[in-house]
């Protein structure tokens, strides 16, 4: 099971052998680490990413929002349709798509609703409005299945007024429903909390919605679940399936005696490792300062923290094996200062400042901190200190609705209403000083940054800007203050693609960027054609044939289109990289006339002389 850029982007431990060459992003922020890596981008750099040669190719409308992260695998094979670089999106109307990456063809378009159902209202909160269909990250498994599984959520309601949860399980050639999904979201566990009676809580559909990401982690498909806005009553909820038969394996109740904990992470999927242990923050929520004698929660409530849980494999059951809350946990819930507002991200293999091998997490939320645990020991809970690898106070400045990026020893963040900040990783700890930071500010919520890089070089940030008119920006890595492009730089509005959307996240594959907004997706990548050689002609009224010579970048794929009748393009109407475009021109019996051929983003002009010759009898014509 590969849920990395295939081979490619397997920072994280715990992937197997690749399916496909070419990279692919079939995880939130790319691997269960959740770095937002694709390190084997080998088309865009910081010498091309700029104005002049980069910019939007096209925009691809869906019928809703995009909320989850567009999904992508290279070279699939489609039943009688070729070979095709495939993007996935979701929308909130509960409909999945698959489209041509390269061209924005659609290939398949599926409904996740039941008979009669619609979306979901918003259920009175302004969180994801004005309904809600598929807003979790969906994960691929390019192994499972003929042809590879998409697994998805998606939130209905029904005629009666009764909501759903389902678990889909789609082929990814053609988005027909396998492995006997859908499968409906249901879930009891032992607690006296506040959903449910006695001693037995019970997941209420309509209570809840999957915000943060799927995980796939050994053959085990996690879901983690939020409230609606802070509406009680919730509780918080990781409910685990079997990913080939999508039964349900393993239910973990994180609050199962007292109130909220929605795990939201601003979309974020938690976190795996190579052993399978799961890693997320939850929300505001209760928490016990009363311990246990190996200091845990005495009511198993675990409020406003770092969770590790270990994987229900091998007969053991999902049960909570660490955790750290800070020592002013209670306060922090109290006053909605939680870190479940950002997600966790897993670092890569660093060593301290003795020279000893850490594995170790980061976090942040609302209290603007930057937490550094090391997973082998979290640290727990302690009402005097908090004992933890590293504790940066107010290194953010403000509150984090976002997740972080890693790249090279730095560590990327976006704090709502802040500067795109890197931290360096030296000396066994990150620096007090900050390594850079971008020019710009990000308004609510921040920005969760993705990388691209070819091995440790070229490396480029990317972050999408939630605003009226939404902003992708480029920066180099090794220099936050260099900002490469933004999508607003370009005259006359030639890279706006639309309306902003909160928490989405940068998808960047084979030269091409994709951005969610409120009503489709942004696709970005080199404008592709340099020049055409010559860039016009001139023929006679007999007309004939020519050619153009192609100058594009490596790896660019165009297409030659006549915008007239009579300029006819004979050979070569599309290519990649440089080529020669054949055309002809038809007999003219008329006046001069002239006629263009579009290619990529450039224009070939044909003048024609015409069998009637304009004359001037105007004296002002001498």
């Amino acid at each position: 099971m590969a849920v990395c850029a295939l081979g490619a982007i397997c920072a994280a431990p715990g992937f197997v052998a690749e399916r496909y060459r070419a990279v692919s992003v079939l995880t939130w922020h790319n691997d269960n680490a959740r770095t937002g890596q694709n390190l084997h981008e080998t088309i865009l750099t910081p010498a091309n990413v700029n104005a002049a040669k980069f910019g939007k190719l096209f925009t691809i409308p869906v019928d809703g929002k995009v909320d989850a992260q567009p999904l992508y695998v290279s070279s699939l094979s489609i039943p009688g349709n070729g070979t095709h670089n495939v993007l996935y999106v979701e929308s909130e109307h509960d409909s999945s798509y698959a489209f041509d990456a390269d061209t924005g063809a659609l290939l398949w378009k599926v409904s996740l609703l039941g008979s009669g159902e619609g979306p979901s209202d918003d259920r009175s909160c302004g969180q994801v409005t004005p309904e809600i269909g598929i807003t979790a990250t969906p994960v691929i498994d390019p192994l499972q299945g003929p042809h590879g599984t998409m697994y998805a959520i998606a939130m209905s309601r029904d005629a009666s007024g009764n909501y759903h949860h389902r678990l889909h399980a789609l082929d990814l050639a053609t988005g027909a429903e396998v492995l006997g999904g859908p499968v409906e979201v249901q879930a009891t566990y032992p607690g006296s909390g506040v959903e449910g009676s006695g001693n037995q809580q019970l997941f209420n559909p309509a209570q809840h919605k999957e915000r943060a990401g799927l995980l796939l982690a050994n053959g085990i498909l996690y879901t983690s679940w939020s409230s609606h806005c802070d509406i009680p009553p919730y509780t918080s909820w990781v409910i685990a399936y079997n990913e080939s038969t999508l039964a349900q394996v393993a239910v973990l109740n994180l609050i199962p005696n007292g109130s909220d904990g929605g795990i939201w992470m601003a979309g974020a999927g938690p976190a795996a490792d190579a052993a399978g242990n799961v890693y997320l923050l939850t929300g505001n929520g209760t928490f016990e300062t009363t311990l246990t004698a190996g200091g845990f929660p005495s009511q198993q409530d675990y409020g406003n923290a770092f969770v590790k849980m270990q994987a229900p494999l091998a007969g053991r059951p999902m049960t909570v094996v660490d955790y750290f809350t800070m020592s002013n946990t209670v306060a922090e819930s109290d006053a909605d200062q939680d870190l479940g507002s950002g997600g966790i991200m897993l670092l890569p293999p660093v060593t301290d400042a003795s020279g000893q091998p850490r594995e170790l997490a980061v976090g942040a939320g609302k209290d603007a901190n930057l937490y550094v645990v090391d997973r082998n020991n979290l640290g727990k809970y302690n009402p005097h200190s908090d004992e933890i690898f590293q504790e940066a106070t107010g290194a953010l400045s403000q509150g984090v609705y976002s997740s972080p990026a890693w790249f090279n020893g730095e560590l990327y963040y976006g704090a709502v209403g802040a500067a795109l900040k890197a931290f360096a990783f030296t000396n066994g700890a990150f620096s007090a000083n900050l390594a850079s930071q971008s020019g710009n500010s990000f308004p609510y919520p921040g920005a969760t940054p993705s990388i691209s890089a070819d091995g440790t070089a070229n490396g480029i940030v990317w972050a999408a800007e939630n605003d009226a008119n939404a902003t992708l920006h480029a920066y180099d890595a090794n220099n936050l203050a260099t900002e490469l492009y933004n999508s607003n730089q370009a005259a006359n509005g030639r890279d706006s693609f639309g309306i902003g959307n909160k928490f989405i996240v940068p998808t960047v594959a084979n030269g091409k960027v994709y951005v969610g907004t409120t009503a489709g997706v942004g696709v970005f990548g080199l404008l592709c054609i340099s020049s055409l050689t010559p860039p016009r002609a001139v023929f006679p009224a007999a007309g004939g044939i020519g050619q153009m010579a192609v100058t594009a970048g490596g790896g660019c794929s165009w297409t030659a289109a006549s915008r007239d009748g009579w300029l006819t393009i004979t050979s070569s109407a599309s290519g990649t990289g440089q080529g020669v475009v054949n055309f002809s021109v038809g007999p003219n019996t008329g006046w001069p006339r002239t006629g263009t051929v579009a290619v990529g983003n450039q224009t070939f002009t044909v003048r024609q002389d015409g069998a009637y010759i304009p004359r001037c009898v105007s004296p002002y014509c001498r």
